[in-house]
């Protein structure tokens, strides 16, 4: 899964051929370890993006939108500053490593011209984005590295720009085929994916065992096995490739899952695993990294909301649990009831002073029922003390069945926002809900006064195969106006059975819905849902009419009697696989 030296290659000239002469136009920083430069040419403008995640580096165009934090880092200030209106002059790549240097034309404070350049290095936890000036010295990048970090270079403000160390391997556009069959096969005892490795330059996993598998139809073949003629003829292949335009592919797993792709061909696999091919590398990394990353882009979005909403989760819990032990507790009330009335029909055969009264129970045939009391009370008291606790104990029964339906709900609720928030995948959702939880008097308004919401953005909207219109709220204030508001009486509302998740509405206009759309609608629903990655969900679905919202429910609440149940398996809408 790692973008190799070679596959880089690929890349550099299809940003040579699409990207040099263009204008930085605007400049921003989605995140910490992410830049995207926005460049213009008389053909229009195109996004271009860069990531130092160690998870995931790599630069390629994308056609995603960005969000961009409201307050630019101090970064994002400092490229803006140096790249913007700078013209994309040159593309270097050290070698087949995995190193890019992009050279750009610009200008100073004072308008003389000066040449820039953005170097990203994607070398795995160490990858890095570094802008430097023409003399190498470093201006900021957005891993700074000092000397508790790595003894061998510094990566910091003012320090002169040092490339890796060396690793010693071969390039494959400098030397022979056979020289570097040579250097493959004298790592004797190795197997041949490991030879590859050690060997090569800009080779990744994928390729090193592919580069095996045909050398020697098994990547489990030791190198000293291996022919030095079938060797270099592999590598002669792999050589002429470099040279020409290849095709980007994608490898899915049996559960139709993108878990790797490469430059050329893969073949190890044989027919049990699926090829697709791309056009350009760019649309390649779009497609694999974008639905890759979009859970931890949101979690990252909404990491500290998601925190306070899983302690509010936390302490919901506990109150329930500490309110059902003080029912428990209640279960006795019966018990004192009982004995105040016997102390009370007993009283003129007791005296002060016991501890203890021995009183026939005429619930159970007149057995004698030993109860302790206070000695320093008189029977009076005593019965008068019982049925004061058992008054008290039926009193907290009452309200405490009452909390604890109260904290249920809210549990439920703030379960339905962590669903939000997990596939909140924009600013304007997350600041929406946010507002949400301030209203409900779970967050407090930040300092300075109220802030100025973004624009909400619509329902999701997506068609049916047989045409019916299906929109899904993005939150719970928006999934009330749409169930309450938007949809008429004889639209179909859908809802997971158990599962926190978004109200889902067929637009009837006027037409018979039919099943087919009820279960692709029921599909979305379920998708749309904390159950997205379960194989069978429950579905209900039902006419608006059917649906009423209970007065004084927190948002998202609705009550409704009448419905069937659908059990579908999660699908993403058309429209989403399709991008």
């Amino acid at each position: 899964m790692a973008l190799d030296g070679i596959t880089l290659h690929f890349i550099k000239k299809e940003l040579e051929e699409s990207a040099l002469g263009a204008r930085v136009e605007k400049v921003y920083q989605p995140s910490k370890a992410e830049i995207v430069l926005q460049l213009r040419q008389r053909s229009g403008a195109r996004k271009l993006f860069l990531s130092a995640e160690s998870a995931s580096p790599r630069i390629h165009f994308t056609d995603y939108p960005t969000d961009n934090p409201q307050k630019p880092p101090m970064l994002c200030m400092l490229l803006r500053k140096h790249l913007t209106g700078s013209i994309l002059k040159n593309i270097r790549q050290n070698g087949l490593d995995r190193i890019l240097f992009l050279d750009f034309d610009g200008a100073n404070e004072i308008g003389d011209r000066v040449l820039l350049t953005l170097c990203i290095e994607i070398t795995g936890q160490h990858s890095n984005i570094i802008l430097m000036q023409e003399n190498g010295r470093i201006l900021d990048a957005v891993k700074r590295v000092d000397e508790t970090k790595s003894a061998y270079r510094e990566v910091l403000p003012n320090v002169t720009y040092v490339l890796p160390p060396a690793q010693g391997k071969l390039n494959l556009l400098k030397v022979t085929a056979k020289e570097a069959a040579e250097k493959v096969l004298s790592f004797k005892e190795s197997l041949l994916p490991s030879a590859f490795m050690k060997a090569l330059e800009g080779i990744s996993p994928i390729v090193s065992r592919e580069l095996a598998y045909r050398v020697a139809g098994d990547i489990d073949t030791r190198a000293c096995d291996a022919s030095l003629e079938t060797t270099e003829k592999v590598l002669e292949s792999l050589q002429v490739l470099l040279e020409e335009k290849v095709q980007p592919c994608i490898v899915k797993n049996d559960e139709g899952k993108a878990f790797d792709f490469s430059f050329w061909d893969i073949q190890q696999y044989g027919a049990f695993y699926e090829k697709k091919t791309y056009e350009s590398f760019s649309e390649l990394l779009d497609a694999f990294y974008f639905e890759r990353e979009k859970e931890l882009r949101n979690k990252r979005r909404a990491g500290d909301l998601m925190k306070h909403v899983r302690t509010l989760k936390e302490r919901a819990v506990r109150k329930i649990n500490n309110r059902e032990a003080e029912l428990s507790a209640c279960a006795g009330m019966e018990e004192m009831r009982l004995k105040a009335e016997l102390i009370t029909a007993n009283q003129y055969a007791l005296e002060k002073g016991n501890a203890i009264y021995e009183v026939p129970n005429y619930y159970e045939n007149n057995e004698i029922l030993k109860i302790q009391v206070d000695p320093a009370l008189t029977p009076t008291q005593n019965a008068q003390k019982f049925y004061k606790a058992y008054r008290k104990s039926r009193t907290a029964e009452k309200a405490l069945y009452k909390l604890i339906e109260e904290g249920k709900q809210e549990y439920l609720y703030l379960d339905s926002v962590l669903d939000a928030l997990s596939r909140a995948d924009n600013d304007s959702d997350l600041a929406l809900i946010r507002e949400e939880l301030i209203d409900g008097g779970y967050v407090k308004h930040k300092k300075g006064g109220k802030q100025r919401l973004p624009k909400a953005l619509p329902p999701y909207e997506f068609k049916t195969t047989d045409g019916f219109t299906v929109l899904i709220g993005r939150n719970n204030v928006q999934n009330d106006k749409l169930t309450l508001k938007t949809a008429k009486n004889y639209d179909m509302w859908l809802h997971t059975q158990g599962f926190a998740g978004s109200h889902t509405v067929i637009i009837a206009d006027r037409r018979e819905i039919t099943d087919e759309a009820i279960v692709e609608a029921a599909e979305m629903a379920a998708y749309f849902s904390s159950a997205g990655d379960a194989q069978k969900v429950p579905v209900d679905y039902t006419l608006i009419k059917n649906v009423k919202k209970p007065s004084g429910a927190k948002p998202g609440k609705v009550i409704y009697n009448v419905y069937n149940t659908v059990y579908v398996t999660p699908k993403a809408p058309k429209e989403l696989e399709l991008k």
